[in-house]
């Protein structure tokens, strides 16, 4: 990595840090537990890193680049969780010769803890990512898309719950509405749940039902949307729910340097992040837990 780029992402990491730990809580004790979320979003069947002549995306990206990134921060923390907020597919000529198959087994073989469902998702139909399936070794999360009259039903999950050393974390799903992005042919009888309503279930369920530690959202509903503010999007899902520690994005190919922090329906500091698309960036969140799990965080955004 050029000292220049690491002084930029060390930047962008402490900066979060110097705020007060997003604001949640800030300690130093020495039975501290930390949990690292790795993430990706939109990489668009982006396979192979951007050669040199890419344009501003010169010589980024590439999934054996980030499996060594990945491995690296897996071996430094084994409390770790590997996300991805949707749109695997489309983009490259892997996905039109391949049909999903390569993005699969490559995410497995990254060790992929779960991932949430893109609209670009349905790009060869419902039934063409049923048929990808066998080659996912993991879990599809999606709480909003109701699957039961389709050939995906049972094999989606609504949330997973995952424990690191002690620290149970529940994980939810979203999608964004097919109607309008997607020709019906494609997702056939999915229906399509308010995401707000969804999350404010999920929450609850994870938060109290579960007694998780942390709760996650992986959402591809969009970051956010200037020309249409009251649109549903993770911004304004963030602002009408509680007890969602952070939501990962994806949909608006937004690069942000490093989590936002948004106020709940109750005042309460949470994060939002996304990482721009075609896997050029990776999402890294810690969170820290005293002896009493109460939580602190920094992030940022890492080039691959």
């Amino acid at each position: 990595m050029k000292r220049r780029k690491f002084i930029q992402q060390t930047t962008a990491a402490t900066a979060l840090t110097a705020i007060g730990s997003v604001g949640l809580q800030s300690f130093t004790t020495t039975k501290t537990k930390k949990i690292t979320i790795l993430h990706t979003n939109d990489v668009h069947s982006h396979i192979d890193a951007f050669g040199p002549n890419d344009g501003r995306n010169a010589n980024k990206g590439g999934v054996a680049r980030r499996a060594s990134l990945i491995e690296s921060f897996r071996k430094n923390n084994p409390n770790t969780l590997l996300l991805d907020a949707g749109d695997i597919f489309q983009g490259t000529p892997y996905f039109n010769y391949y049909g999903g198959e390569l993005e699969f087994k490559l995410m497995s073989k990254l060790k992929y803890d779960a991932a949430t469902i893109g609209n670009h998702d349905f790009d060869n139909g419902i039934d063409g990512l049923y048929a990808q399936l066998p080659h996912a070794e993991f879990e599809f999360i999606s709480a909003n898309y109701d699957f039961s009259n389709t050939i995906m039903d049972t094999h989606t999950k609504p949330y997973k719950i995952f424990i690191k050393d002690g620290i149970k974390i529940g994980v939810f799903g979203l999608g964004i509405k097919l109607s309008g992005l997607v020709d019906p042919t494609m997702y056939k009888e999915t229906k399509y749940l308010d995401p707000i309503e969804i999350s404010q279930d999920m929450s609850r369920v994870l938060k109290t039902d579960e007694a998780c530690d942390l709760v996650i959202c992986l959402s591809h509903l969009g970051y956010n949307y200037k020309n249409n503010p009251e649109r549903i999007s993770d911004l304004n899902l963030a602002k009408a729910t509680k007890d969602i520690d952070l939501i990962i994005g994806g949909h608006t190919h937004t690069f942000l340097p490093k989590p936002t922090i948004v106020k709940n329906s109750e005042g309460k500091n949470m994060l939002v992040n996304q990482v721009g698309c075609y896997g050029i960036y990776l999402g890294k969140i810690d969170f820290y837990f005293d002896y009493n799990k109460n939580k602190s965080a920094n992030g940022t955004s890492i080039i691959v």
